[in-house]
């Protein structure tokens, strides 16, 4: 119910936002049987290089989806969302095509994403109205991962970082 709201359908960059619905695809992916948390991606030149937030995986390592999705959630690392969409879909431009199908049929009128992590791009843009209704299908479909949301840190490779959202502190 929404309580109150201002400008809920002007289209902005969602930047990091974005990732919410990275997180929901593979998400879908795991529930759908098509990955395991455990199963391992190599880390590609691409993910790497990726600009941004990063939690600095290695280039050529294989590091597990479970890793990878807190890396993303955790510390909000563009590099673990590049690796995350190669894996799931080949390439970063289909896993956006991906991304749009689940949006469009989650009801997410005012939204279309060109990456996987709210980089720039004039073609990438979502709504307030869209972001809370990608939220609350993310909660209810997959409330076993939502206390992730929550970690204060997250260590890969004895390299602990902190969880950027300063609400949790």
């Amino acid at each position: 119910q929404v309580l109150a709201e201002k400008n809920a359908d002007d289209r902005l960059a969602p930047a990091s936002l974005t990732k919410i619905m990275t997180v929901y695809v593979v998400l879908r992916e795991l529930e759908n049987g098509h990955l395991k948390l455990d199963e391992k991606t190599r880390i590609s030149e691409k993910a790497w290089r990726t600009p941004g937030s990063r939690m600095f995986v290695e280039v050529n390592k294989h590091v597990s989806i479970k890793d990878l999705l807190k890396g993303v959630i955790i510390q909000s690392g563009n590099d673990a969302t590049v690796a995350l969409a190669e894996h799931v879909a080949g390439d970063e431009s289909t896993f956006a095509e991906l991304m749009n199908q689940h949006a469009a049929r989650l009801g997410m009128i005012n939204t279309h994403f060109t990456d996987s992590n709210g980089l720039p791009s004039p073609d990438h843009f979502s709504t307030a109205r869209d972001m809370a209704v990608l939220t609350q299908a993310l909660i209810k479909e997959f409330p076993d991962y939502y206390l992730w949301f929550s970690e204060k840190e997250f260590t890969l490779n004895n390299n602990t970082q902190p969880n950027p959202n300063k609400l949790l502190r």
